[in-house]
């Protein structure tokens, strides 16, 4: 049936025997209703198959036939059809007296039976309660096909709605990974920089006192193992100040000199070094970029990154390996790993080795310090770690592809310079080469006593008079009373004041008195605006006193310290 008017509607009449099928015709006729007659049990079937809603058979035309087909139809029904049969039976032929009719029920499953002879009335009653029967059949089809049509849509829906909040989740699960490795490298950050504060105040009286030991043993004459004893603890004391460099670069908190420079002159100058560095057995690449953009860079801790990630690419490298440095233009899309750099205009250096590679929870560590695979002794593990702070301080990042087997390959990403290269010369060539000023009178403002004392050893030494004061309140207080000062030399990280604040209190009350900072780390933006050559970097040793000391001197206040911002 193809839908479920009445003009469609059709009912198939099977009566090989007799007047039954014409009769039969003729009453469905009369009632308007569509009827063909079928010759056998396979034309039946066929017509069925074809759309039929009603069939009439009589009991005669089902003793002898093969019902095996008709039945098999009936079973694989769907499970909205149960296909009504009207059977017409011989006269004392009902169910109690005629097992064979009981047994075309169990076989056709919805029969109706009608016995011979019939009304005509009763007839077209059972035909027309047959044809509403198949109607809601059909109705019921259509409302279980939309509803599995409906369900199949929400069912859609709640996939894709599963599939955005899996997207979601996993996004989440991302940004909060990163997250929390960007807030353990910045407690790390935070930790170090402090560690490196107190031991640069270690170190810087470790090296003043070898510097008396040194010069004490030469004026007397002493030479010879004694001697030698004390160039090892320099030697020890400078590496530790290295060490310390290493902690600062990678708490971001050294002082960088950022300039405009063309990478391919940097990198071309850097390869003699690169291939004493790496010794003969190591083939080096350079691969320059013509348009390269200029960088915003320093210069020094630039050759120190790079030469860092050659170092690290040759102890992953078997004898024979190459090592390629490859410059050129990058415009990135937001960072995916907290290493990596915000989206904009970089230029990239990329160092890429030839060794061992590294697997994905190898390479998730390299950026934390201290993390080293090479045997002890042979690293600090401080290389990546000085690497990617010095990247981020200078507002870029960085990025490891490595792959095991293969090798791997370092991204250094550098903010793009917004002008045109500026060749400035170093803060040493500034420094002015004027006279010892023997007798000038210096306020020296320090918390930490050792350091205090070591210093003011040295500017006595150098023929300056020394005031001392232990805090900021102190200081100010020296000021007040003592109307010659030449020069306050006060430590940047104090307790309480620190140096930004005791150097615009100062310069209220006396806007020429030159300030020399000392610091152990230089918190960038707490000193931006400074001049470097009022920036004394601990450990000092003699003679970088003597020279920044001679330069504020005859220099005399520098108008960017009292910008200092508050905070």
């Amino acid at each position: 049936m193809n839908g479920t008017s009445q003009v469609s509607e059709r009912t198939l009449i099977l009566a090989p025997r007799g007047r039954d099928a014409v009769i039969a015709k003729g009453i469905l006729r009369d009632a308007a209703m569509r009827s063909e007659i079928c010759l056998d049990l396979a034309e039946l079937l066929q017509e069925i198959k074809r759309g039929a809603d009603v069939a009439i058979v009589t009991e005669e035309a089902t003793r002898s036939a093969d019902l095996r087909e008709l039945v098999d139809w009936v079973g694989s029904q769907p499970p909205w059809s149960d296909f009504p049969f009207i059977l017409l039976t011989e006269h004392g032929g009902g169910l109690e007296r005629n097992p064979a009719a009981a047994r075309l029920m169990e076989l056709l499953g919805s029969v109706t039976f009608l016995e011979r002879p019939f009304h005509p009335t009763t007839l077209v009653s059972m035909v027309q309660t047959g044809l509403r029967a198949r109607r809601r059949q059909y109705e019921c089809r259509h409302l279980n096909e939309d509803l599995e049509s409906r369900v199949d849509e929400r069912t859609a829906e709640l996939a894709a709605a599963n599939r955005q909040l899996l997207g979601q989740i996993q996004e989440r699960e991302r940004v909060e990974s990163t997250l929390r490795q960007m807030q353990r490298l910045e407690a790390v950050g935070q930790l170090t920089s402090g560690v490196a504060h107190d031991f640069n105040n270690l170190l810087t009286v470790v090296l003043g006192n070898i510097g008396f030991l040194e010069r004490g043993l030469a004026a007397a004459g002493v030479d010879g193992r004694l001697a030698q004893r004390i160039g090892y603890m320099r030697t020890a004391a400078e590496r530790g100040a290295k060490l310390t460099d290493q902690l600062l670069s990678f708490s971001r908190r050294q002082r960088l000199e950022p300039r405009s420079l063309d990478l391919n002159e940097t990198i071309a100058g850097m390869r003699d070094l690169l291939q004493s560095t790496m010794g003969g057995s190591v083939h080096i690449e350079t691969m320059l970029k013509h348009g390269l953009w200029c960088a915003l860079v320093d210069p020094t801790q630039l050759e120190l990154a790079v030469l860092n990630l050659a170092i690290n690419a040759r102890d992953a490298m078997e004898v024979g390996g190459t090592l390629k440095v490859e410059i050129e233009n990058v415009t990135l899309v937001p960072a995916t790993y907290p290493e990596e750099p915000p989206a904009g205009d970089y230029v990239s250096i990329r160092v890429s080795d030839s060794g061992t590679g590294m697997p994905e929870e190898i390479r998730a560590k390299v950026f934390e310090p201290f993390f080293t695979t090479k045997e002890p002794g042979k690293g600090s593990g401080l290389g990546l770690s000085q690497v990617l702070g010095f990247a981020k301080q200078s507002g870029g990042g960085v990025r490891i592809d490595s792959r095991v087997g293969e090798g791997t390959s370092v991204y250094v990403y550098l903010p793009r310079a917004g002008g045109e290269r500026v060749d400035e010369r170093p803060v040493a060539a500034r420094i002015s080469a004027a006279g010892a000023f023997a007798g000038a009178s210096i306020l020296l403002v320090d918390d930490d006593n050792a350091v205090r004392e070591v210093t003011r050893a040295m500017l006595h030494e150098l023929g300056y008079a020394v005031l001392e004061a232990g805090s900021g309140g102190a200081a100010l207080d020296v000021l007040a009373r003592e109307p010659k000062i030449d020069l306050m030399i006060v430590d940047f990280a104090m307790p309480g004041m620190n140096g930004a604040e005791v150097a615009r209190q100062a310069h209220a009350k006396r806007p020429s008195l030159p300030i020399l900072f000392v610091t152990g780390f230089s918190d960038r933006s707490g000193m931006a605006g400074v001049d470097e050559a009022h920036i004394l970097a601990k450990p000092f040793v003699y003679d970088e006193l003597a020279s920044k000391v001679r330069f504020c001197l005859a220099g005399g206040a520098s108008e960017k310290i009292v910008r200092f911002r508050r905070g």
